[in-house]
């Protein structure tokens, strides 16, 4: 499949008349000039069978509007994409457009020159119809390396009859010490309290970082990135390892939650098999299509509620966890290539794909079509977001962001301490900066 993802802009002769009429020799020469078809390349992860047909009608659009320009989809699971995509920038079969978490990975894919700049091809009138937040989110130095698509927030999504079998009311979980005490009573009730797909490892680190926000808030993120005090390893981040493993040591996870990959873990969270999962908002579609059914947990039976607070914290509740993800076009695309993203990333579009529930929008107005309760909620709880802080396996880069994935599933399986776990992000920080 990667090698389909290569340049296959095929140049055909299409017959063009430049006959040249003149006698050379006795001979009669006929010009042809060469007509060229582009072929985007469009690198993906969706896997929600309703999203991708969407997005290939889009395309289809587009390709009806543009004669000779075809676009092709392709798909790579999550944790493939990750581990193939720095050298698939690299080899002749680079994609011309590839998904974004931004943060460090995009600073390293412009260090490394595989990304173009599209500053000159997306003007003002363009830019002004994105919440800015999410706009400059791909913005570096004043150029823009990508256009954003969509917005995040990690919370807890739960199952309704679950946590009414166990005896727990979800709204009156607050605090961190609420939220451990309902974990107890909803597995004494002899129901799994939490669905997490640890072999991905990611998942995990929504605990840990959650918990820094919530203990030391923006400013002790900012400070550990300047180097200030003991920097990732500063009580912050040591007291959110202690923390978590407050929540580990109840074994809250269901069994062989280290083998499960997070589409398991979507699907077990679908077929009921837990009561709770932390995870980013596309749980609602990816719980539905990973289930055996196929239909999942119903809306009136799934509920969500932000990560608690801790006590003394200097978080705020309103301090939120998740990402603005978007597409960014690799250096070799052709100039089609950001002509179709936006006429891809449009209101229209964004407005449809809001009312059915696709994700959160990231273009003004374009959340007002919501439907759904859930998203309509994190819509609301982004759009008060005292901070957004974006995933921080993205945030800090490929190489940090291993450690802390790799750190914080070695936390929850036992493998480490909190104070081992967050000077070893400091140690790999620091090597870098």
């Amino acid at each position: 499949m990667l090698k389909s993802l290569g340049r296959r802009r095929a140049v055909r002769t299409l017959a063009h008349v430049g006959a040249i009429a003149g006698m050379l020799a006795g001979t009669l020469m006929v010009s042809t000039a060469a007509l060229a078809d582009t072929t985007v390349h469009w690198l993906h992860l969706e896997q929600n069978p309703p999203i991708v047909a969407y997005w290939r009608q889009v395309a289809d659009e587009y390709e009806k509007a543009h004669p000779g320009v075809k676009i092709d989809m392709q798909y790579l699971e999550n944790e493939a994409y990750k581990a193939k995509l720095t050298t698939l920038l690299q080899s002749k079969s680079a994609p011309d457009i590839i998904y974004s978490w931004g943060g460090g990975v995009l600073d390293e894919q412009i260090k490394a020159g595989v990304i173009k700049d599209i500053t000159a091809d997306v003007d003002k009138s363009y830019s002004d119809q994105f919440n800015p937040t999410f706009w400059t989110a791909f913005n570096r130095d004043g150029k823009q390396w990508g256009i954003p698509h969509l917005a995040s927030e990690v919370a807890f999504f739960y199952n309704k009859p679950l946590m009414q079998k166990a005896g727990v009311d979800p709204t009156t979980i607050k605090t961190w010490d609420d939220f451990l005490a309902a974990v107890k009573k909803i597995k004494a009730a002899g129901i799994t309290p939490i669905i997490a797909g640890g072999a991905d490892k990611w998942p995990l680190h929504f605990y840990w970082s959650d918990l820094a926000l919530r203990i030391g808030g923006e400013q002790a993120f900012k400070d550990a990135m300047a180097g200030k005090g003991d920097g990732f390893a500063s009580q912050t981040f040591v007291k959110a390892g202690e923390m978590m493993k407050q929540l580990t040591d109840l074994q809250p996870f269901q069994p062989g939650y280290l083998g499960a990959t997070a589409p398991d873990a979507y699907g077990q969270f679908g077929d009921g098999k837990g009561a709770m999962e932390l995870m980013g908002d596309w749980l609602y579609t990816s719980q539905k299509s990973g289930a055996a059914n196929g239909k999942g947990i119903s809306d009136a039976d799934l509920g969500m509620m932000e990560f608690p607070a801790v006590k003394n914290g200097a978080g705020k509740p309103t301090d939120t966890l998740g990402g603005v993800n978007g597409w960014l076009v690799t250096k070799n695309a052709p100039p089609e290539t950001v002509d179709f993203l936006k006429f891809f990333v449009t209101l229209d579009h964004e407005r449809y794909m809001a009312n059915h529930g696709f994700f959160i929008p990231v273009m003004k107005g374009a959340s007002d079509e919501m439907q759904n309760p859930i998203y309509k909620k994190i819509a609301d709880d982004l759009t008060h977001s005292t901070y957004h802080q974006i995933f921080y396996d993205q945030f800090l880069g490929p190489n940090v962001g291993r450690v802390v994935n790799d750190v914080t599933t070695d936390l929850a399986s036992g493998a480490t301490t909190p104070k081992e776990a967050a000077q070893a992000v400091q140690d790999a920080w620091a090597m870098e900066h």
